[in-house]
């Protein structure tokens, strides 16, 4: 017997709430916190070479530079704190890549990443494209918690990560944390989106 076959790849991923998201032209209505959450909190950032029992998520990190931000600007809208909150949110689908990767892939990865960036920001009541201000605000607090993070549990001097992640003036250095588990981090990612975006429990 000769089975019928479907010239175009397969492009969607089926999640576990049930949605089938299509990574190559995202749905806002296919994405869901929930989703979002469990797969932030098994993604391993600095591709799991961070020290303690358990892989430093994209969750937490996620969380770190939330925190950071809320430092550097107290009086920024809870609207403007959850688009920091899901900076990441579409390497819960595509994962998360050390920038020399991204870089030599060239152009294809960005373009998946900003289409699902959008669809996600758009799921959760905020403008497809963000305004420079809060773009540029989050990206600084993202670089200070990349040099947190290479210091703290990813091995590197502060030399080290001073050339390769150029600390940002004002990088708070009190930050203490520690690599958590999967369980932990995709709750707490959950919780911080529900008191950011008031998710219906």
């Amino acid at each position: 017997m000769v089975y019928p076959t479907n010239s175009s790849p397969r492009a969607w991923q089926r999640m576990l709430s049930g949605r089938r998201l299509n990574i190559l032209e995202p749905s806002p209505l296919d994405i869901e916190i929930e989703d979002i959450a469990h797969g932030l909190s098994r993604v391993a950032r600095w591709n799991g070479q961070t020290s303690g029992n358990f892989a430093f998520s994209v969750a937490q990190h996620s969380i770190l530079v939330e925190q950071i931000m809320h430092m550097n600007a107290p009086m920024l809208a809870n609207k403007w704190r959850l688009a920091c909150l899901l900076h990441d949110a579409p390497e819960y689908v595509i994962g998360d890549m050390i920038t020399p990767l991204k870089s030599a892939l060239g152009l294809e990865y960005p373009k998946i990443d900003e289409k699902l960036q959008h669809a996600i920001h758009i799921r959760f009541g905020l403008p497809a494209i963000l305004p420079e201000a809060v773009r540029q605000s989050i990206k600084r607090a993202d670089k200070m918690a990349a040099w947190i993070e290479a210091t703290q549990i990813a091995g590197f001097s502060e030399m080290e990560a001073g050339r390769l992640f150029p600390k940002p003036r004002g990088t708070p250095k009190q930050l203490k944390f520690h690599p958590e588990s999967p369980k932990k981090a995709k709750n707490a990612f959950i919780h911080r989106a529900r008191l950011l975006g008031g998710f219906d429990k």
